[in-house]
């Protein structure tokens, strides 16, 4: 209870109490010297912010490095100035080849999260599903910790390689939206941007698994996707409080 402000809201009735106190012959005791009701009663609801961390899953396979690798980083770079700000600590994975690589750990760093993404190469196959399934897995770690994680994907979309290193597209795709699926059943919000060249709906498929918000890089400026991430951080941590 607040104390203060229950004194506050009962503070201006007390002459009409006190008066109608006087005029209750039925009263055993004298009144008390405040009066204190039921609707006078203010309590104080404290929600603590847990940290947030937000995990940038960047696909720097040789379809993205050909198409927009460095649009990616650009959007990246944008994104990460608005977690310094909001004093979010950000972590990045990369997947290229047959592998995803923890870049950078969880960080406030800004300095150190722009180092290590200039200085990400970019090329091979795309293996999308050990990037998903390595997000989520940092992703139950950090929930694990008491923060609170928000996955942002940038892909083309176009998985190639399955999670045993076959080169199988059909079913590279198929476990990417398994993959996908489950981020969603574990409750992790996520945003998926599209650094196709052209949208397409694999891109929009994933997202979708994800439970995520999609955005296409060609149609998402800067302050669309800078506005769509502190929009699903806020969501991430409203769900937190509960």
């Amino acid at each position: 209870m607040n104390v203060i402000e229950t004194l506050r809201a009962a503070a201006p009735w007390q002459p009409l109490r006190r008066a109608t106190g006087r005029e209750d012959t039925t009263r055993a005791q004298p009144p008390p010297r405040i009066e204190v009701r039921r609707d006078d009663f203010r309590v104080t609801r404290c929600q603590q912010r847990t940290a947030t961390t937000s995990i940038f899953i960047v696909d720097a396979s040789g379809s993205t490095a050909m198409h927009r690798l460095a649009e990616a980083k650009g959007a990246v770079e944008l994104l990460l100035a608005d977690c310094y700000v909001r004093r979010d600590k950000v972590a990045l994975l990369a997947f290229r080849g047959r592998g995803v690589e923890l870049v950078l750990p969880p960080t406030r760093s800004l300095v150190r999260a722009k180092r290590c993404l200039a200085g990400l190469p970019g090329g091979g196959a795309t293996p999308l599903a050990a990037g998903l399934h390595a997000a989520c897995t940092l992703a139950e770690t950090l929930r694990r910790r008491g923060e609170t994680p928000v996955a942002i994907l940038l892909t083309d979309g176009s998985a190639n390689v399955t999670l045993d290193g076959s080169a199988d597209r059909t079913r590279a795709t198929d476990e990417a939206l398994g993959a996908a699926r489950r981020v969603r059943l574990a409750g992790i919000t996520a945003l998926l941007v599209d650094t196709a060249p052209r949208p397409r709906p694999t891109g929009r498929e994933i997202a979708d698994a994800m439970g995520g918000v999609y955005l296409p890089l060609p149609y998402a400026d800067a302050g669309t996707l800078s506005a769509a991430v502190r929009t699903e951080t806020r969501l991430a941590q409203t769900a937190a409080g509960r």
